[in-house]
């Protein structure tokens, strides 16, 4: 009897599944922006929808397709807006901020040192999802990390 992985080989436990309207550009995006690398074929159905793609950013595993509202897969415009964040890190956050930008991203919170130790800012990808890049700058003891949060929040 042949044993089968149920998790299969070269995806981690939890990836994301992107719907966008407008995937090709979707992706496009994240391999310029986000340093994305496409992992096997797109597959494209007859009407020219890409109902599946695979791309890999690190170690990490995106899953995405084309919008299809006839089975319920909407995009966050479609949908007025995305409650999820997703949250890269990079080697460069300065420069891949300046690429999402000149790309067409919207900020949402600026790119900034943070107390936790990570260079960090939020933006709107022009298809709706919201992305946190970071680049990890400064290891932060745990009694400082905890004297910086008190202050960032307001305490004494």
């Amino acid at each position: 009897m042949s044993t089968v992985n149920p998790i299969p080989d070269g995806y981690p436990r939890v990836s994301p599944y992107l719907f966008v309207g407008g995937a090709a550009a979707a992706i496009d995006f994240y391999i310029s922006v986000l340093g994305a690398e496409q992992r096997g074929d797109r597959m494209v159905g007859p009407d020219g929808r890409i109902g599946h793609a695979e791309l890999t950013i690190g170690n990490s595993v995106i899953m995405l397709a084309d919008e299809y509202p006839e089975i319920g897969a909407r995009g966050p415009k479609t949908v007025g807006g995305s409650p999820v964040m997703l949250n890269v890190y990079v080697a460069d956050v300065d420069a891949v901020w300046a690429k999402a930008m000149a790309a067409g991203a919207v900020e949402l919170r600026p790119l900034g040192n943070q107390f936790y130790g990570d260079r960090t800012g939020t933006f709107e990808d022009p298809f709706g999802h919201r992305w946190s890049v970071a680049s990890h700058v400064e290891d932060v003891p745990p009694a400082e990390m905890a004297a910086r949060a008190k202050a960032a929040m307001g305490g004494s």
